[in-house]
């Protein structure tokens, strides 16, 4: 008996309920639900970039200031992730700061203690996240807001490309392997474009300028995270579950500091 194909509702209970703590059951493990959910994996970040940005606002509302609520936007998406990018981020970066061949530093980024690599990675990236956000919000809620959500969605849009064709698992194992070359790079491209849109239409109320902005950030972000996806294949020869965490937070460090320089 061949199996049902996947709804669209199958896609999204595969990246709310893999990419989330929110309690959403995944029905389906297959190549066909792990190709909806890394489809829909954008989808996740804008309720991510909405609810950091909406903690932010009510910090803001209630008097923290923005560096108190530059800290509430960054901290929602580590805890709606269970910080699962943070830890893939600070793996990544002590197996390839090991300089060890690939198998060593496999092992090493499935141990679970992080070295020193993965200590100052995190320090760096999250300090840059929380100057960047306290930057936006400073010049205006509204652009901290956008920050938020702009940099949430390039986040997932870059898992969305890196579990496109042709990209290889690292191990045969594990969320890289589930969703590695699930989607068609046509998709790919289509999602990528639908989100440089959506992008756009965030800056537009600040102008022209900031829409271009705002697109042009998430476009830069992407490839910040392709540099380093294109990296990791060729240490580890192809991605893990830990290598996608590292992406996610490259392209939301990336986006969040060019926003910040237009603010």
């Amino acid at each position: 008996m061949s199996t049902p194909s996947p709804s669209p509702l199958d896609g999204l209970r595969f990246a709310f309920g893999t990419l989330t703590v929110l309690p959403v059951r995944v029905t389906r493990w297959d190549r066909e639900a792990a190709r909806g959910g890394m489809l829909s994996a954008p989808a996740v970040g804008l309720v991510v970039g909405g609810c950091a940005a909406g903690l932010g606002l009510l910090a803001l509302f209630l008097g923290a200031g923005p560096l108190l609520a530059a800290v509430a936007s960054a901290a929602v998406p580590a805890v709606l992730t269970r910080g699962l990018h943070l830890d893939g981020l600070a793996d990544t970066a002590d197996g390839l700061g090991s300089g060890k061949p690939a198998e060593d530093a496999l092992r090493i980024m499935k141990q679970s203690d992080i070295g020193p690599f993965g200590v100052l990675t995190l320090v760096f990236v999250l300090l840059a996240q929380v100057a960047a956000l306290a930057r936006a919000y400073d010049a205006s809620w509204a652009r901290g807001a956008v920050a938020a959500v702009v940099a949430a969605l390039a986040a997932r849009l870059a898992l969305t490309l890196a579990a496109r064709a042709g990209v290889p698992p690292a191990r045969p194992d594990g969320l890289g392997a589930a969703v590695a070359g699930a989607v068609p790079v046509r998709n790919a491209l289509a999602v990528t474009a639908l989100c440089a849109l959506l992008a756009a239409a965030a800056g537009l109320p600040f102008g022209p300028e900031d829409a271009v902005r705002a697109a042009g950030a998430l476009v830069l972000a992407l490839g910040a995270a392709e540099l380093l996806l294109r990296h990791c294949v060729r240490r580890f020869g192809g991605v893990t579950g830990d290598v996608f965490g590292g992406l996610a937070e490259t392209a939301a460090t990336t986006a969040l500091v060019l926003l910040c320089l237009g603010a």
